[in-house]
């Protein structure tokens, strides 16, 4: 049935208004009518829409309404490709950005004096958005920056978000998407009265719900949105940075009013400085300078940092991109966050190998959106630096890392009965009399009793762990009920048990009974280098074992091995070597060989020590460090190896790359220290998949 010209021009016109109203809230920060009014509109546009559902517009304000869960989401290939910044953490760092910048344009532009844009990063989820002849047709997550997942339902519920631009204009924009601290708050005292666990910060949050499959949840997490880059258009691109972000938000979109063109580099190191005192506040007002929305700067988001920009779009066009980020641009990041907290105790923690690692326990303290109650303090010579003792406050940073440092303490706030700490004789935990020893030659101690319980039980943890024989299902609570049961005394036992075995264990029923027996009897058929990981041979962690695999190839020739032959072995050293031949010189050791050899199918895969030298990435060292979101950290390194690449836990002047994901901790500042080349996940997927 046809609709009525009076109705049709009724919708047109509320639907233009609504929409209007939204460009003027969201993008210029003017309520002109109450909240109140405006939802009265939308329901007089959905009522006509209940009567006519044959008028209902792609741009109508109801199409942001969430409907039914989706089955999955689709992947989408970007039309232009998607790049990450490179980072600077200090002033000299930008300075050393805009003398590369100068460098590289001297060419071309021999008299360059390139201004700067300072935008505020925004913690949040970047997304993509795809609008043709004006209206949103595609909205989708950066992923590897060629292919991203389709969300355009969840993202159509952001009220910032436009579904029609003022032009019919064919634009790729890029924003981030974000949750308010406001909102963070109110969701975690929903959380908390039922119970469950709180969110850490906005960012998780915005994640998770972006990437939910019923946009109902998208819906009620008040989701917000800031665009910051065209990449692409059928229009003429605008001539600086600056004219872009005009350009974007006469669009009608929601651009960040916070920010700056800065004549030189000094001017924006100046912005950054401004802002990092408040990197991750709520409202903080300025001291009453106003900002470019004509009102004093208050934010109520998350930044971790300033994004510079060279404003002039031609020497953005001549400087290009790496092989991984835009050469024109640079995140300025805020420094790692510090918190304080007080030292209630100084806790022994004996690890697999007997070595103690002296742990403060803290009063429970947020740093870095996390609370956090333990810090390490690595070894007796870094507690004696820092003359930490109990009682102290501290100065904690955590800088991606899971366990935060303590990097000083405040002795203005020390009580009087504070004393230092004094390295004790005996440990309990070590079993027997406790005695303890220093490592020769090193600043660590362990236990004397190298079989003292703890000290079996993490053995234990580390045989069934993920490096090792990685037993689905098979927990430490598990392993310590075993051995308190006294079920199990050496690794070759865990082959022997029943079923009936673990259902005298505290939380095991029929079911998971069996599906853990299923699970030991599919950890028969183990890989030799991830065996000698799960024998806890002092000095051989997962590269050392992998190198006696290739070299080696059978587990008898690495019992029989001398020192002088594992010395030749290049990474393996006098100290490694002599702890290989020691560890498999005790009876009790080769007797326990012997009876993993009659449970146990050893097979090697590891490609021989010549055979690696073809291989493509052979002769290169990668360190990983922080999260992948395209796989696991164990898998990344199975595919290096694959390569012929080698993977090491620590940078040094000899690491080839370092692969940087999401909350990169001190090895990526180490790299940067001895300027080993950095690999964003983006760069490390491309390079492993050639």
């Amino acid at each position: 049935m046809a609709v009525p010209a009076d109705v049709r021009n009724r919708y047109e016109r509320l639907k233009l208004t609504i929409n209007r109203y939204r460009v003027q809230y969201h993008v210029y920060d003017k309520e002109e009518i109450s909240q109140a009014a405006l939802d009265s509109l939308k329901h007089e546009l959905s009522q006509i829409e209940a009567a006519h559902p044959g008028i209902i517009a792609p741009d109508s304000p109801s199409q942001r309404v969430a409907g039914k869960p989706l089955p999955g989401f689709k992947k989408v290939r970007h039309q232009v490709a998607q790049w990450s910044f490179n980072d600077a953490f200090s002033p000299e760092e930008l300075r050393e950005f805009d003398a590369r910048v100068k460098r590289f344009l001297k060419p071309s532009f021999p008299e360059a004096r390139p201004s700067y844009v300072c935008e505020l990063k925004i913690d949040g989820l970047k997304v993509v958005f795809t609008y043709e002849k004006g209206l949103l047709v595609s909205a989708a997550t950066r992923g590897d920056g060629v292919v991203g997942e389709d969300v355009t339902q969840n993202i159509k519920t952001i009220e910032a978000v436009p579904l029609s631009l003022s032009r019919p204009v064919d634009i790729v924009v890029e924003g981030e998407v974000w949750m308010s601290s406001q909102n963070l708050e109110s969701l975690n005292k929903i959380q908390e009265k039922a119970g469950k666990p709180l969110y850490a910060n906005p960012r998780n949050v915005a994640a998770g719900s972006i990437r939910q499959l019923d946009p109902k949840i998208a819906a009620a997490r008040n989701l917000d949105v800031f665009i910051y880059d065209v990449a692409a258009t059928s229009e003429a691109f605008p001539k600086t940075q600056a004219e872009e972000l005009e350009y974007m938000r006469e669009l009608g979109f929601k651009v960040n009013p916070h920010h700056k063109l800065a004549k030189d580099v000094d001017e924006a190191i100046a912005y950054w400085e401004g802002w990092k005192p408040r990197r991750q506040r709520v409202g903080v007002p300025t001291s009453g300078k106003a900002g470019a929305s004509g009102k004093k700067d208050k934010v109520d988001y998350w930044i971790d940092g300033v994004v510079v920009k060279v404003n002039e779009r031609a020497y953005e066009e001549a400087l290009g991109y790496t092989g991984k980020a835009p050469r024109f641009a640079i995140a300025f990041k805020f420094p790692a966050e510090q918190a304080t907290s007080v030292v209630e105790d100084i806790v022994l923690q004996v690890g697999r190998t007997g070595v103690l690692t002296p742990v403060a326990h803290l009063r429970p303290t947020l740093v870095a959106g996390s609370t956090v109650s333990r810090a390490t303090l690595h070894n007796e010579d870094e507690i004696k630096r820092l003359d930490v003792r109990i009682g102290d406050t501290v100065i904690l940073q955590k800088a991606g890392d899971v366990i935060p440092d303590i990097v000083q303490v405040v002795q203005e706030l020390r009580p009087k009965s504070a004393k230092p700490y004094r390295w004790p004789q005996t440990v309990e935990e070590c079993g027997g009399d406790g005695r303890i020893e220093r490592v020769p030659g090193q600043a660590a101690w362990r236990c004397v009793n190298k079989d003292s319980f703890a000290v079996v039980r993490r053995r234990f943890h580390n045989f069934v762990g993920k490096h090792s024989l990685d037993i689905e299902g098979f927990g430490p609570a598990t392993v310590d009920q075993l051995l308190e049961k006294g079920l199990v005394q050496h690794y070759d036992e865990l082959f022997t048990l029943t079923e009936g075995d673990l259902l005298t264990l505290e939380g095991f029923a029929d079911i998971s009974a069996k599906k853990l027996i299923e699970s030991i009897g599919r950890s028969r058929k183990v890989e030799l280098a991830r065996l000698i990981v799960g024998l806890s041979i002092l000095q051989v962690g997962e590269e050392t074992a992998i190198l006696l695999a290739q070299t080696f190839r059978t587990l008898e020739k690495i019992e029989t091995a001398s020192v002088e032959e594992l010395e030749k072995i290049d990474g393996v050293g006098p100290i490694v070597a002599a702890a290989v031949v020691e560890w498999f010189g005790a009876k009790r050791h080769r007797e326990l060989v012997e009876r993993l050899k009659k449970v146990l199918h050893i097979v090697n895969t590891a490609p021989k020590i010549e055979k690696a030298k073809e291989l493509p990435l052979a002769g290169k060292t990668f360190v990983l460090t922080g999260g992948l979101s395209s796989m696991s950290r164990d898998d990344a390194k199975t595919k290096l190896r694959a390569l012929g690449a080698d993977v090491s836990g620590s940078v040094s002047k000899k690491t080839s790359y370092v692969v940087a994901g999401e909350e990169a901790g001190s090895k990526l500042d180490k790299a940067r220290e001895l300027g080993v080349a950095v690999l964003t996940e983006e760069e490390f997927m491309r390079i492993i998949a050639e």
